[in-house]
């Protein structure tokens, strides 16, 4: 967060952290604001109502008075992942929802409908899981893949909601002695550190995190500069990459149902 000091002053950054408590936000904010900070930057926090000062949220989905919202094109992310995996055979789809609590979780869902209906793919009510809470942990998603599996609904691949709950995923089909990407393959979302080192490696939807704050810091200077209203959103392309925990579709579905 930018403060004020004089012309010839290089900017300097403060970092508070609110932890979804409506009323510390309101309050740091007048309290950066008596100290002179001319514009923020919110990661993974609901804005509402208006902040008194430039805002921009990462990531950022409602229409609030001042605030720039960067978000991901959830659409073009949805289309990359299920497409990828329509090439490799997979029909039959399991689908993990984000938490309530999520930002995104909304408007990736939205988006994962829309192209599941554009490509043709059935969305069972059985493979359905949602998560929970905010503060997901391999360990912590492992029992919703294994939800899953207690079904005993066919499915070839999962469409996880993070790259988190997808190496969960994977720990809870390995322990039932499902090989990835042999048996089901499993795709992530975000493309976290590990992700790379996990075995099998993950294939996921890139986030590309760093550029979303380069475009949010770039976007606030331009505002306090010129002091003019900045975009209402700022939309940014998800990549895709593909690595190991995908493969064609096995002969015979996790739930040993032959297919045809």
């Amino acid at each position: 967060m930018r403060t004020l000091t004089d012309c010839c002053a290089e900017p300097f950054f403060l970092t508070v952290a609110v932890r979804d408590n409506p009323s510390l936000l309101d309050t740091y904010s007048h309290l950066l604001l008596d100290r002179g900070v001319e514009g923020l930057i919110t990661v993974d926090t609901l804005i509402d109502p208006p902040l008194p000062l430039p805002a921009i949220a990462i990531p950022g989905h409602c229409r609030v008075e001042g605030v720039t919202n960067i978000v991901l094109d959830h659409r073009k992310a949805a289309w990359l992942a299920l497409k990828h995996l329509t090439e490799l055979g997979h029909r039959e789809i399991a689908f993990m929802k984000g938490s309530a609590e999520s930002p995104d979780s909304e408007d990736r869902w939205k988006a994962i409908r829309e192209v599941t209906e554009e490509l043709g793919i059935p969305m069972r009510a059985e493979l359905i899981v949602q998560l929970e809470g905010r503060d997901a942990t391999p360990q912590l998603d492992y029992p919703i893949a294994a939800q899953l599996l207690s079904r005993g609904r066919p499915f070839t691949a999962l469409f996880a909601y993070n790259d988190v709950a997808a190496i969960g995923a994977i720990l809870a089909f390995q322990e039932a002695g499902l090989r990835v990407p042999g048996d089901v393959s499993v795709v992530g979302f975000d493309d976290i550190r590990i992700a790379v080192h996990n075995n099998p490696s993950l294939t996921t939807v890139r986030q590309p995190l760093q550029r979303m704050g380069e475009i949010a810091a770039r976007s606030l200077l331009e505002r306090i500069e010129h002091h003019e209203d900045g975009a209402e959103f700022i939309e940014v392309e998800p990549e895709f990459v593909a690595r190991n925990s995908t493969a064609q579709v096995p002969t015979v579905s996790v739930a040993g149902v032959r297919r045809t």
